[in-house]
C-alpha cells in the first residue's frame, strides 16, 4: 500500500497540471475576439445617441402619465445611459491624437 502513495501523487498532480493547461487555453480563446475587435476602426455617432435618448426620454413620460413607474424609470436609465455614451465619444474625439498635428 505504500507503493500506491507516491503513484497517486504523480498521477493527480499530472491531472491537475492538465487541467490547468486546458482552463488556460480555454481563457485564451474566449478573449481572442476581444482582442481583434480592439483594432477595428469605432464609429460613433452622438447625434443618433441623443436623438435616441430623447426618444426614449419620451417614452418614458408617457410611461409615466400610465402609470407604469418600474418602466419608466428604466428607460429613463436608458436615456442616460445612452447621454453619457455619447459625452464620451465626443471627449474621445477631443482628445485623440491627430495624424498630423499643425
Amino acid at each position: 500500500m505504500t507503493n500506491a502513495t507516491p503513484l497517486r501523487r504523480t498521477l493527480s498532480a499530472l491531472a491537475a497540471t492538465t487541467l490547468l493547461a486546458g482552463g488556460l487555453l480555454l481563457g485564451q480563446t474566449v478573449t481572442a475576439p476581444a482582442a481583434q475587435a480592439a483594432g477595428r476602426t469605432v464609429t460613433c455617432k452622438p447625434a443618433e445617441l441623443r436623438q435616441d435618448a430623447a426618444e426614449l426620454r419620451a417614452k418614458a413620460a408617457k410611461l409615466d402619465r400610465l402609470g407604469e413607474k418600474a418602466a419608466a424609470r428604466k428607460a429613463r436609465a436608458q436615456a442616460a445611459a445612452l447621454e453619457q455614451k455619447a459625452k464620451a465619444c465626443e471627449d474621445a474625439d477631443d482628445t485623440a491624437p491627430k495624424p498630423f498635428p499643425r
